[in-house]
Order: structure tokens, then C-alpha cells, then sequence
């Protein structure tokens, strides 16, 4: 049996939705995070191996 175009055109519309939600909520904020996190060690061990401790 074959579906009619309204049926596939609403089932393509719900996975449209459920992947901006998960984009949405889900994979761009745990990116932000990671992004934010690999920066922050990065500095974090170019100071303990580059530049060293704070001198005066």
C-alpha cells in the first residue's frame, strides 16, 4: 500500500522537527562546551609548559 503525499509529507516534517530539536538542545550546546573546554586546557598547558609561573 502506498502512501499519500500529505502522509510523507508530514512524517518528513516530524524528522525535520526532531532534528532541530536535537540540534537545538542536544548537539550545538554539548559542541559549545567541548570547544570552550579544549580552549581553556589548551592555555592551561601551554602556561604550565611554556610560559611558566607568574614572575615579578
Amino acid at each position: 500500500m502506498q502512501e499519500t503525499p500529505t502522509a510523507t509529507h508530514e512524517k518528513t516534517k516530524t524528522q525535520e522537527v526532531s532534528l532541530f530539536m536535537f540540534l537545538a538542545a542536544g548537539l550545538i550546546p554539548a559542541l559549545t562546551i567541548a570547544l570552550v573546554g579544549a580552549y581553556g586546557f589548551s592555555i592551561w598547558m601551554y602556561q604550565i609548559f611554556v610560559s611558566g609561573p607568574p614572575t615579578q
